[in-house]
């Protein structure tokens, strides 16, 4: 077993072949480091029980290493990169359970510049560049991942939008300075700029959710009001979605990429340390054979997630492959996560066993951008339409 475990600790060094940046070699490195050192389990642990949910000093190193910039443009105080080099560092991040507002506050950030005008991205953008966080609250009590189907509405009078409904799955939203909620405007969707601080305490209620290390809301929307300036362009509102749609298919395919790498290895380490029959038991094939399995499919996420890394701004090519690489990493995740906790006996369904915490984690993923069936079956339309 202990070429095996050395092999999946030096997939980080085989990616040439990948088609991968310099850039994000770069940032694999630092990112490998940081979220290793920041995120130990034990650390990952104590802070479920914390109101916050991470810890605002790393929070605050993120921001200060520009890793919330990576992806925005330098016009507006950003790095000036692309949602590929975002990559590594979703990665390392799920790979070592580093649950921060990272994801979220990059997703809003495609948002605004998906559908934004000049004057919504000049205020916000420079803002979440320099470390503010924000969030989106696009998720409603039907469960549905499609964008258009919300129930959540906004009835414009003047200059005022007074909005109604609610909002599900709004991660991190106490943390958030910005909320970008999806609403429908004479039955149409847009997307509106809300400030963290014109919503009342009250109107937030936190969810209790199956992965115990993410902060979730649901949004109580009724009476809110809101100036008709922090509506999205409505004539934007197929490319917002879109690109909500992909750039959080491709980071969430990442953080659950790393997250398979992460429980393979747990798992493996409990096979060549673990006895029974005076055996260890990692040398029963029973055990051998599916873990070799979970590995393979593993190195096939990885290459899925770079390959969508690398194309992710080509028309139609990229959709395809952010659609491959988020069925394939759910799919990976949620099976060697199985895995693990089978393996681990009786035992590992219990608290204490860490290989349910990676389960939890990729439910609560599929949860947030749909399962392996749901992206498997938007592949289907886009390949045999």
């Amino acid at each position: 077993m202990s070429g095996f475990v050395k092999g999946t600790r030096q997939t980080m060094d085989n990616l040439g072949t990948l088609g991968t940046t310099e850039e994000q070699i770069e940032l694999m490195d630092v990112a490998t480091n940081f979220c290793r050192d920041k995120s130990p389990i034990e650390k990952v642990r104590k802070l479920i029980d914390d109101d916050l949910g991470y810890d605002p000093d790393i929070w605050k190193e993120i921001g200060e290493l520009g890793w919330l910039a990576i992806a925005i443009p330098e016009a507006q105080e950003g790095v000036g990169l692309s949602m590929a080099e975002v990559v590594p560092i979703a990665e390392q991040m799920g790979r070592n359970l580093m649950n921060t507002p990272f994801a979220a506050t990059t997703l809003a950030a495609q948002a605004l510049l998906a559908g934004g005008n000049e004057q919504q991205q000049a205020a916000w953008l420079p803002k979440i560049a320099a470390g503010a966080a924000a969030t989106l609250a696009l998720q409603e009590d039907n469960g549905d991942w499609d964008r258009n189907n919300i129930a959540a509405t906004g009835t414009v009078s003047g200059d005022i939008v007074t909005l109604a409904g609610k909002k599900q799955f709004v991660i991190w939203a106490q943390s958030a300075e910005l909320i970008i909620a999806s609403i429908k405007v004479e039955g149409a969707v847009q997307f509106a700029l809300i400030e963290r601080s014109a919503i009342d305490d009250a109107a937030l209620r936190r969810e209790s959710v199956i992965d115990e290390t993410v902060r979730s809301y649901e949004l109580d929307l009724d009476g809110l009001t809101i100036s008709t300036a922090a509506l999205f362009d409505a004539a934007r509102t197929r490319e917002t979605i879109d690109r909500i749609d992909l750039a959080g298919g491709l980071i969430h395919a990442a953080e659950m990429t790393g997250g398979t790498q992460a429980v393979i290895d747990y798992t493996i380490e409990y096979l060549k340390t673990r006895k029974q029959f005076d055996k260890i038991i990692g040398s029963f094939q029973a055990l051998k054979h599916p873990t070799v399995d979970n590995y393979v499919e593993y190195e096939k996420s990885r290459t899925h997630l770079y390959s969508a890394a690398h194309c992710f701004n080509d028309q139609g090519r990229g959709e395809v492959a952010v659609h491959m690489a988020a069925s394939q990493a759910h799919g990976s995740y949620s099976h060697a996560a199985d895995r693990g906790i089978q393996f681990h006996g009786a035992f590992g369904f219990t608290h204490d066993c860490d290989a349910q915490l990676y389960r939890r984690h990729a439910i609560f993923k599929g949860a947030l951008i749909g399962d392996a069936a749901y992206h498997r079956s938007k592949l289907a339309g886009l390949l045999f339409d």
